[in-house]
């Protein structure tokens, strides 16, 4: 199972949000390429990072912010946030990006993400945000009609790597993650399933661990990481441990 630490960027800064709203905005550090290395010296594997401007207006703002980061560490990255186009696409994973997320364009434009998918094996993951068991796009601004699992299956077929899963509600609430519930959703899917959203404890790692046969794949951790409230390398520890047969 792979942790990611998560990096959102607003304003070229790394912050922290609760529930999504830009207001809520909290800066952890000014210099998001700092940020990278320490969670590199850390020992993670990968970094999730987010454009959250980039995501209300539907292309990148945080570019040189995501470059900076991209240049200063050899983790693995996957980016999310205002990818809605194959230009960006394509853009993203030529500059050294390893996954790009798309959650509006995959609900608007599914043929873009299966296109996407079929040429760049591995690369692509869906992010689906889920507010009340029903997909949220746009920054989260809307709440549409379509339910999570309709909108995970409709990428099964397509090499899509990765689903990113968060639960709105929980996101920078500290509340706790809701391991039934994304385990439910891994069931029911055959794509790998990556969980985000109120993680605030080792405990909520290991009940996601617990589910790991059930088909997720990683967990996304920010701001229990940012205010210490989770040990980076305990963390690390517990994921890599053996799943119990």
């Amino acid at each position: 199972m792979i942790l990611y630490p998560a990096i959102d960027l607003k304003d070229g800064a790394c912050v922290r949000l609760l529930r999504g709203d830009m207001a809520s905005a909290k800066i952890f550090n000014a210099d998001p390429a700092s940020q990278a290395r320490a969670f590199a010296e850390a020992g993670f594997s990968w970094l999730h990072v987010v454009d959250l401007n980039g995501a209300f207006a539907g292309h990148s703002v945080n570019g040189e912010a995501v470059k900076a980061i991209r240049a200063s560490v050899d983790l693995r990255m996957q980016l999310g946030g205002g990818i809605r186009d194959r230009h960006a696409i394509d853009e993203w994973l030529a500059l050294g990006i390893d996954r790009v997320v798309l959650g509006t364009a995959a609900l608007r434009h599914p043929d873009l993400v299966r296109r996407a998918a079929a040429d760049h094996p591995g690369a692509i993951a869906v992010g689906i945000d889920a507010r009340n068991g029903h997909a949220a796009i746009e920054g989260w601004a809307e709440t549409t009609a379509v339910g999570i699992v309709d909108l995970a299956r409709r990428f099964e077929d397509c090499g899509v790597a990765a689903l990113i899963y968060t639960d709105i509600e929980r996101d920078g609430a500290l509340s706790g993650i809701d391991a039934a519930g994304v385990a439910n959703l891994a069931r029911q899917v055959q794509i790998p399933v990556i969980a985000s959203g109120g993680v605030s404890a080792l405990a909520d790692i290991a009940a996601l661990k617990a589910h790991e046969a059930d088909g997720i794949a990683g967990i996304i951790c920010g701001r229990a990481l940012y205010d210490g409230r989770i040990d980076p390398r305990a963390a690390l520890r517990l994921t890599e441990e053996p799943t119990p047969c």
